[in-house]
């Protein structure tokens, strides 16, 4: 075995660099960091060569002092931290002392500052020995930093950079998020001379909206809910979109955490579990959001590369999370989306749709009656749940009590989110013309969406019936999953199920909830266990419960080629106006969609 020897600087910076600085977009995003957490409300960037020729930031914020240049681009040398205190609550981006150093040690770096005073200063490094030089500059307050010919010195690993391009796109998407995570700061960005993108500060939430626009694309935010919810110190905001605006690819999902750019397991777990019940399968949900903590209770020094974090009350977060968005996408209503200046219309007032109000208001305008009754769930007998599709057939009510439609109707007020029916096309979709058109509803696909919240709210308000197993089932499991099964005995009680510890290494299932009758129930609880160990929360057992909800709904739903009368159309355009959830069904298909009167001029080329 060798001798054990002391690495030299160089080499231990560019080991150190080999972590931070993986391409040019690390390096970008490293510097942006820098300049963000001295205060800069203005960030000039300019790229050459996809960033490997130059790099170059230049910023107003507060500057670096003549006797500190040196120390910048010393290792582990910060003023964002001093003691463990600090380590242990961070609230700036960078705070590792170490990213400058790393870049310095495998390019040709200089860094001109001016700290408020007549004179600015530039230090130099090019990337050998490590010294720098000091000396005079003019530059205005703030900090400028050039880095060219990246991996100048380091042949190995240059080699593995991509095309111009590729890279280029890489810091394109590292300067989004950037611009994203800092509403109140402008940036500007010119590659190879020509200028890519210039965003000014956003105060307001229109101004905020219109970077949201900018970055992620018009139609995210033309189909993209607000969100803003506090909770115990707890704060999440920002811009989730509607189930129909799904993605194949997990490319749209921008997450925050005190402003810093984050992936994390526990918050794209609660993110997904918010949107299970309304996203189509293999779809994935686009948005952008912002979670705003304690320090203290996000250790953020996880990785060098700053990107993971790890939260003290993760069971917290992700419930927090997964509550907000699913809160959100339940209130959402048809008449959320449409244009409607009439207030007297309820959900076009502005105000958050309260579906015990809204749906009195429905009742009292249109005379409508509910006729779909639920039926008894309980086990039969024989032990299993007795089919629950057993609801009657669509709007049955006495039809005298139903309004005809008002085809000549004049008065805003007087109509509806979702209009009157005018028609039936094909038997499959409702036609019906409100204030602003043509609204085509999918009815099948609507009345799905109807009859599954209505079978999970009355299932709710009935409670779950458990049924005890013939002979109770033993379950090998880990001592930690047993303990998890132990701790979390209440969350089993509540759906249904009794289980006890048999064994440091054993558990027994007792009672189930009778809708699982038949189901895989061993694998089902492991994999409960696993979520309960892994996030802290889990909610398989009543996504499961749903599943079967849901695939009963569909069963008992109205299907194509049912000729409804008119009362029925209506009936039925009145119950999505008061569901949740009602713009998608349960497989996350979208259930009505509205033409304007202006889209019909422009189809016929009206006004020419």
């Amino acid at each position: 075995m060798s001798v054990i020897q002391v690495l030299s600087p160089q080499l231990a910076n560019q080991i150190a660099a080999g972590e931070v600085v993986e391409r040019p977009a690390s390096v970008l995003k490293e510097l942006v960091e820098n300049s963000l957490d001295a205060g800069a409300q203005s960030i000039d960037i300019d790229i050459e060569q996809g960033g490997v020729k130059l790099i170059r930031i230049r910023d107003d914020g507060c500057g670096i002092a003549e006797d500190d240049l040196p120390l910048a681009l010393s290792r582990h040398a910060t003023s964002k931290i001093g003691n463990l205190e600090d380590l242990e609550a961070v609230s700036s981006l960078g705070f590792r002392g170490e990213a400058l150093a790393s870049i310095a040690s495998v390019s040709r770096l200089s860094l001109t500052s001016n700290h408020g005073q007549d004179k600015a200063w530039k230090a130099v490094s090019e990337g050998r020995d490590m010294e720098v030089d000091i000396q005079p500059a003019s530059h205005p307050v703030g900090t400028s930093v050039e880095v060219r010919d990246l991996f100048f010195n380091t042949p190995a690993r240059r080699k593995f950079l991509r095309t111009e391009k590729t890279e280029y796109n890489r810091i394109d998407e590292s300067i989004k998020k950037l611009a994203l995570s800092r509403f109140d700061v402008a940036f500007n960005l010119r590659h190879n001379q020509r200028a890519q993108l210039s965003l000014r500060p956003a105060a307001t939430q229109l101004e905020q909206e219109k970077r949201v626009a900018d970055i992620c694309g018009a139609p995210f935010m033309e189909q993209a809910l607000y969100v803003d919810n506090d909770r115990h110190g707890l704060r999440l905001w920002g811009w989730i979109g509607l189930p129909t605006f799904s993605r194949s690819q997990a490319d749209l999902q921008h997450f925050f955490v005190n402003g810093r750019s984050i992936r994390d397991k526990v918050v794209s777990h609660a993110v997904r579990q918010a949107y299970q019940d309304v996203l189509y399968h293999g779809r994935h949900p686009a948005y952008v959001l912002f979670l705003e903590i304690t320090p203290a209770d996000v250790d953020v020094n996880v990785h060098p590369t700053k990107h993971e974090v790890r939260f003290r009350e993760s069971g917290s977060i992700h419930s927090f999370i997964s509550s907000t968005i699913k809160k959100a996408l339940a209130e959402d209503r048809p008449q959320d989306h449409l244009q409607s200046n009439d207030s007297s219309i309820p959900g076009n007032s502005g105000q958050p749709f309260s579906p015990q109000s809204d749906q009195q208001a429905l009742q009292q305008n249109s005379q409508w009656q509910p006729s779909m009754q639920f039926s008894d769930h309980r086990p039969s007998s024989h032990g299993a749940a007795a089919p629950m599709a057993a609801y009657q057939s669509l709007y049955s009510t006495d039809q005298a009590s139903l309004p005809e439609t008002p085809l000549d109707f004049n008065a805003e007020q007087d109509v509806p989110p979702l209009g009157y029916a005018i028609a039936q096309l094909k038997g499959i979709y409702i036609l019906a013309e409100n204030s602003e058109g043509l609204i085509v509803v999918d009815m099948h696909a609507a009345h799905e969406r109807i009859t599954y919240e209505r079978m999970k709210r009355d299932f709710d308000d009935q409670g779950l019936v458990s049924q005890p197993l013939l002979v109770p089932e033993s379950l090998a499991v880990s001592q930690r999953e047993a303990d998890a099964a132990e701790q979390n005995n209440a969350i089993f009680t509540k759906l249904g199920f009794t289980i006890e510890r048999a064994a440091a290494e054993s558990i027994i299932v007792r009672q189930i909830p009778a809708i699982l009758r038949g189901s895989e129930v061993e694998a089902l609880l492991r994999d409960v266990l696993s979520d309960l160990l892994e996030h802290g929360t889990s909610e398989r057992i009543r996504d499961h419960i749903n599943e079967i909800l849901s695939t009963m709904a569909c069963h008992g739903s109205v299907r194509a080629n049912r000729k409804l009368t008119i009362p029925e159309m209506n009936g039925l355009l009145r119950d999505m106006e008061a569901t949740e959830r009602s713009g998608q069904c349960n497989h996350g298909r979208p259930t009505w969609s509205q033409m304007t009167l202006d889209q019909l001029d422009k189809l016929f080329l009206r006004g020419r």
